[in-house]
């Protein structure tokens, strides 16, 4: 039994050096793998707007619809369907000889009454000298007195009835009650409309300025209306489909109370809107900014993966090596990570081929500036 004891010897030591060969032999795997090439972003820390991104509609202040307050044939329309037309600007004319008619015949009995009154007043004048006399003379001058009272009050319901019709003579000359861009004209030069029918003759819509109707997440309400307490909240909107330059313009309308069943609040901004970018009833999509975040750690949106144990991105170490970080997404803004976590202003973010490395892998820049070359060595001639 002693004589076998020497040959287990050596495998108890290997068993007691694998460990330390197998830490040994681990960097040498790691340094023959090839390096992984990965392009890299440097992390920004710095003022960064907060943004609330939302979908609205346009909607105008104003449609004014236009409807007839006489009766009479149209004989002229002035307009064409999708004119601008401003305030007062004449839309229809409307036949009115027969209030021009009218309006003779009353300032003829406007003149009667006049004279009436004259005539009146004089027998009052002259029955009062005559009041002395008997009972007869005092009777004649009350009756003078009431006749020339009664010829004044008909003269004013003449009156009244003379400033009616040169009302509705105005009225046959429709104007705009408002500026904006005109809608279909449903009537034309002939047709005849009476303003017991309430038949609309044209519509006017307001295009500058112009509102955006949209709705945002009730947890956003707090910081919009510190924002309005503050001052001007400026909005953002941009046509479904569009690209460019967005229209500016500002909140102006949070409405009181929050919609239980969507859980959003409806608010609404007001842009001006000259050259008719925003045209009513179409999608937009809308930005508000409520707040800029003074110190706001930001990052490619694509280096940001999703793990079991939460968000990580990975940083590209000094030594070559990728380093896994543990952040928390706070919000995105365009291409835009916002994050908390260990990051460090100008730390080298991996963006495409963060998928393919791990912790400790090695990779390299694709997107590296390249090395500047050696200075060119020129021997001097003797």
């Amino acid at each position: 039994m002693d004589d076998l004891a020497p040959t287990g010897a050596p495998p108890r030591m290997l068993s007691r050096l694998f460990p330390f060969l197998l830490a040994l032999l681990l960097p040498l795997a790691a340094a023959a793998q090839p390096a992984v090439p990965v392009t890299t972003e440097a992390a920004r820390i710095g003022p960064l707007p907060v943004e609330i991104l939302a979908n609205g509609t346009v909607v105008s202040e104003s449609v004014v619809t236009i409807r007839t307050r006489v009766d009479g044939q149209i004989t002229q329309v002035h307009v064409t369907e999708g004119q601008l037309v401003r305030r007062g600007q004449v839309l229809f004319t409307l036949d009115s000889r027969l209030n021009q008619a009218i309006l003779a015949q009353q300032e003829a009995q406007l003149a009667a009454n006049r004279a009436q009154i004259v005539r009146f007043q004089a027998d009052a004048v002259r029955y009062q000298s005559l009041r002395g006399e008997g009972f007869a003379a005092q009777q004649r001058f009350e009756q003078a007195t009431a006749e020339a009272a009664a010829a004044v009050a008909n003269a004013r319901a003449t009156e009244a009835l003379i400033q009616q019709t040169r009302l509705n003579i105005e009225f046959a000359t429709i104007t705009a009650e408002t500026e904006g861009k005109l809608g279909v004209l449903p009537l034309r030069v002939g047709n005849v409309v009476r303003q017991a029918e309430n038949v609309p003759m044209a519509t006017i819509t307001q295009m500058d300025p112009i509102l955006v109707q949209f709705s945002v997440p009730e947890r956003w309400l707090p910081q919009i209306r510190a924002a309005l307490n503050a001052g001007e909240v400026p909005v953002q909107a941009l046509g479904d489909g569009e690209t460019g330059q967005p229209a500016e313009g500002a909140l102006v309308f949070v409405d009181s109370a929050v919609d239980v069943a969507t859980g959003t609040i409806q608010l609404r901004a007001r842009f001006d809107n000259p050259g008719g970018t925003l045209w009513p009833g179409q999608y937009v999509r809308v930005t508000v900014v409520p707040s800029v975040e003074q110190d706001a750690i930001s990052i490619p949106s694509a280096a940001v993966q999703t793990g079991q144990q939460g968000r990580y991105i990975f940083v590209l170490a000094p030594d070559g090596t990728a380093r896994r970080r543990a952040v928390q997404l706070v919000r995105t803004l365009r291409d835009r990570a916002v994050v908390r976590g260990e990051i460090a202003a100008g730390d080298k973010i991996i963006v495409d081929g963060a998928q393919r490395v791990t912790e400790g892998a090695r990779a390299v820049e694709r997107n590296a500036p390249p090395a500047a070359p050696a200075p060119q060595r020129v021997s001097s001639a003797n």
